[in-house]
C-alpha cells in the first residue's frame, strides 16, 4: 500500500540529512536555493541538535528550528524531523553519569560518540521524553513535517547494574522458571547449573558465553532498544498520533533482530553505502549485494515500500579506501534502491562539514560552496529523473522466490564451536544463492523464519542451522503444496535456544529433505573435493570444486544428482532431491563454488517455471528488476560494468519512461548506465 504522507508530496522523496545549526541563516538561505536547484523536496533534520534545542537542562531554545522550518515550507521543502537522542549534549552526562554506557569489562564509558548511552536508565529515558513531548507539541501539527525519524542507527549494548538487573527480569519473563532456563542453555555442562536469578550475568568476555546465554541476551539488547524506541514513540504521540514514525536501519548489521525491530515502525527505511568500484572490471558483486540488502530492507514490511534514508553522492571518509562514485554511477546507485521498492533517494549530507570526524564525508555541496562541480551536478540530474517517476510512489516488487536470513540463525552460527571458526560465513553463503537469482534477473524477497511462504514458487534456505518452533512443519507444507526448498550444509542442528536436534542432523527436516546427515569434514584452505553432477540437469556438467565443509550423508527417500569425486567419500551423495507431495527439496550437502550453484538454480528456475524479469541471456553484470502497480509494471535495466552493454530484446513492447521513446528492439546501455522502461 501508499505510504500515508501528511505533506502533498507525491513524488519520490529526493533530499538528505542537514545540520543547519552547524550554520548561519545566510548559509541556510544560500542552501535553499541550491535545494530548488537540485529538485531537492526533502531533509532530515535535528539528528544531533540536542545541544542546541537544549542547551542546559530544561531550558529549550525552539526559535532557531522554527525559522528553519518554516523557511523549507514556504519553498515547498518537507522535513523529516529526528528526535535528538542518538547524541546527548555534555551537561546530561555530567549531571547523570549513569546514561553512559558499561562496557562488558564493567568499566564505565567517558562522554563522547554516539550511541554512548544506557537504554534502560530512568533519567535518559525521561530527559529524552521530555523534549521529544517539546517537539510533538510544536510541531506535530505541522503539514511541512511530514515523518518522524527515532534517534538514528541505533546499535550497541550496555552492561551496567540497571542493564544486567533488566536482563535477569527479561529471562523470568521468557523462561518462566530457573529449571526451564537451565534445562534450555543445557547449564550441567561445566557446573553452571543456576539455583539463582542474580546469579546471572550478561555473556562477558570476564565471564561466561554460554550459547543459549549469548542467544537470550542478543534477543534481550533488541527488545531492550526496541523498549526505549516505543517510550520515545509514547512521548510523541502524546501530541501528535498521526505522522509516521522511523529510525535508519544498517542492513544486514548483526547486533539487532531487524525483523522484531520493524514491527513497530510505520515505514522501514536504512542507510546504505557500498564499497563501489572495489573491483576493476565490474561491480556486479558489490551491485547483488547491495540488491539484496535492499530487498532484505523491502521485506521488513512486506506489501508497502521503504526508505532509502542516507547514501553518499561521492564518497564517505570510513572505509579504508573511499573511492569516488565513477561517472553514472550516483544515478545506477540510486534507481537501484528506487528498483528494489524505495520510495526515496536521500543523502548524508547535505553540506559537508568544517570540523570534526565527518568533514570529509561526501555530500552534495562541497566546502567550495557553490552548485559547480559533478557531484552537484549528478544530484540535480537524478532529481530530474525522480520528478519524471511520478507513477512509482507506492508500487511494490513482486517476488516468486525467496531467500531466508534470520538474525537468530546468524547468533547461533557465529557463537558456533566446530568445523570452520574462522569462515562460518553465514551472510557469505545467503549471498552466494541470492546471487544466483540476481544473475538471472529473477525478483526475490528476503525474509527470516517467520515470514508466511505462501506466494513462492520456490524458497532458498542456506545453513538453517537453527529452526524456531514451526519453521520446520512451514518448510513441509510449502514444498506439500507444491513449492521447491533448496537447503545447504549446516541445516537442521539446533532448537531456538541452541541446543542440537537429538537424533541429529537435519533435525526436523529429515522427512522433508528425504536423508540424514553421518558427520560433517572441515577442510584447510588448501584442500578441495571434486563434485561430480550426474544426469537429470542439463546446467551441470563437468567437474565443481567444494570447499571448507563437506557433509557426508544418507540418503532415504532423496535420491542423488551429484556425488564427490574425491576423498574416502567419493561416490556418496552431495547434491539430492526428495519428491514430498506436488514439490520437491533440494540439499546442497557440501560448500560449494558459486558456478554450481548459480547453474542449479539456473536449472531448477527453468523446471519449475519461475520467470526472469527480461528476455535471457542476460550480459554478465546485468540486473534487470521489476515494481508493479495499478499504472503499469516499470522495468530498471541496470549495467554494472565499466562498459558498454546490449541486452537482448524484451519480451513484449516496452516504452522508455524518460525519454518516451518505444523499446522492441535490442536495448543498449553504457557505462553503469541505468534506464526505466514501462509496461502498461
Amino acid at each position: 500500500m501508499a505510504l500515508s504522507w501528511k505533506h502533498p508530496i507525491k513524488d519520490l522523496l529526493h533530499g538528505g540529512d542537514y545540520n543547519p545549526e552547524q550554520w548561519s541563516p545566510d548559509v541556510w538561505r544560500e542552501d535553499i536555493r541550491l535545494m530548488k536547484k537540485a529538485r531537492i523536496n526533502c531533509v532530515s533534520i535535528g539528528i544531533f541538535s540536542w545541544s542546541h534545542l537544549e542547551p542546559e537542562e530544561g531550558r529549550y531554545d525552539f526559535a532557531w528550528m522554527d525559522e528553519l522550518i518554516g523557511l523549507l515550507s514556504s519553498n515547498g521543502i518537507a522535513s523529516v524531523l529526528a528526535t535528538p537522542s542518538g547524541a546527548r549534549p555534555p551537561w546530561l552526562s555530567q549531571r547523570y553519569p549513569e546514561v553512559l554506557r558499561v562496557n562488558d569489562q564493567g568499566i564505565r564509558n567517558l562522554y563522547g560518540q554516539r550511541h554512548n548511552h544506557c537504554l534502560t536508565s530512568p533519567v535518559y529515558r525521561e530527559k529524552v521524553a521530555a523534549i521529544n513531548r517539546r517537539l510533538a507539541e510544536r510541531y506535530g501539527a505541522n503539514d511541512s513535517v511530514i515523518l518522524w525519524h527515532i534517534s538514528n542507527e541505533f546499535s550497541g549494548e550496555c552492561h551496567c547494574d540497571l542493564c544486567q538487573s533488566a536482563f535477569r527480569d527479561w529471562l523470568r519473563r521468557r523462561y518462566g522458571t530457573l529449571d526451564a532456563l537451565n534445562a534450555a542453555w543445557w547449564t550441567s555442562f561445566w557446573s553452571h547449573r543456576y539455583t539463582d536469578w542474580n546469579q546471572i550475568d550478561a555473556p562477558s568476555s570476564r565471564g561466561d558465553r554460554v550459547h543459549g546465554q549469548n542467544l537470550a541476551w542478543q534477543r534481550f539488547v533488541t527488545d531492550q532498544t526496541v523498549n526505549f524506541f516505543n517510550a520515545e514513540v509514547a512521548a510523541l504521540r502524546e501530541f501528535d498520533t498521526k505522522t509516521p514514525v522511523t529510525t535508519n536501519f544498517m542492513g544486514a548489521f548483526p547486533g539487532l533482530d531487524y525483523v522484531e525491530f520493524a514491527r513497530h515502525l510505520d515505514i522501514v527505511s536504512w542507510d546504505s553505502y557500498p564499497r563501489w568500484h572495489s573491483d576493476p572490471h565490474s561491480d556486479a558483486a558489490i551491485g547483488a549485494e547491495t540488491s539484496f540488502t535492499h530487498d532484505l530492507t523491502r521485506c521488513l514490511k512486506r506489501d508497502q515500500p521503504f526508505l532509502l534514508m542516507e547514501s553518499t553522492p561521492s564518497q564517505v571518509n570510513w572505509q579504508q579506501v573511499n573511492k569516488l562514485k565513477r561517472p553514472g554511477m550516483h544515478q545506477l546507485s540510486s534507481l537501484q534502491a528506487i528498483a528494489h521498492g524505495s520510495d526515496s533517494v536521500q543523502y548524508f549530507q547535505w553540506r559537508k562539514s568544517r570540523g570534526s570526524c565527518e568533514k570529509f564525508h561526501g555530500a552534495v555541496v562541497d566546502h567550495c560552496g557553490h552548485e559547480n562541480t559533478r557531484t552537484f551536478r549528478d544530484v540535480t540530474q537524478l532529481g530530474e529523473t525522480l520528478a519524471q517517476l511520478s507513477q512509482l510512489p507506492g508500487s511494490l516488487v513482486p517476488a516468486r522466490a525467496a531467500v531466508i536470513y534470520d538474525w537468530n540463525n546468524r547468533w547461533a552460527i557465529d557463537a558456533y564451536y566446530g568445523l570452520r571458526q574462522d569462515k562460518k560465513n553465514y551472510f557469505e553463503e545467503v549471498l552466494q544463492y541470492y546471487r544466483g537469482l540476481w544473475d538471472l534477473s529473477i525478483s526475490t524477497d528476503c525474509v527470516d523464519e517467520s515470514a508466511s511462504l505462501d506466494r513462492y514458487q520456490l524458497v532458498v534456505a542456506p545453513m538453517l542451522y537453527l529452526l524456531k518452533p514451526g519453521m520446520a512443519e512451514k518448510l513441509e507444507a510449502f514444498v506439500q503444496r507444491g513449492g521447491t526448498l533448496i537447503t545447504s550444509a549446516l541445516t537442521g542442528l539446533v532448537d531456538q535456544d541452541d541446543l542440537v536436534f537429538a537424533g541429529g542432523a537435519p533435525g526436523p527436516l529429515r522427512k522433508l529433505l528425504g536423508l540424514w546427515v553421518e558427520e560433517t569434514d572441515a577442510l584447510y584452505d588448501h584442500d578441495t573435493v571434486v563434485v561430480r553432477p550426474l544426469k537429470g540437469l542439463p546446467s551441470l556438467q563437468g567437474e565443481f570444486a567444494a570447499r571448507e565443509i563437506c557433509e557426508r550423508v544418507h540418503l532415504e527417500t532423496a535420491v542423488p544428482l551429484a556425488v564427490y569425486g574425491s576423498q574416502f567419500y567419493a561416490g556418496e551423495p552431495c547434491l539430492s532431491e526428495n519428491r514430498f507431495g506436488q514439490g520437491s527439496a533440494y540439499h546442497v550437502a557440501c560448500r560449494v563454488e558459486a558456478k554450481f550453484t548459480h547453474a542449479l538454480l539456473r536449472d531448477i528456475a527453468a523446471r519449475i517455471g519461475l520467470q526472469s524479469n527480461w528476455s535471457l541471456p542476460l550480459p554478465e553484470g546485468v540486473n534487470v528488476q521489476k515494481r508493479a502497480s495499478a499504472q503499469g509494471e516499470f522495468y530498471f535495466a541496470m549495467n554494472f560494468n565499466p562498459r558498454e552493454v546490449t541486452l537482448p530484446a524484451p519480451a513484449f513492447p516496452l516504452r522508455d519512461e524518460l525519454s518516451g521513446q518505444p523499446v522492441t528492439g535490442p536495448l543498449s546501455l553504457p557505462s553503469y548506465g541505468v534506464t526505466v522502461l514501462r509496461r502498461d
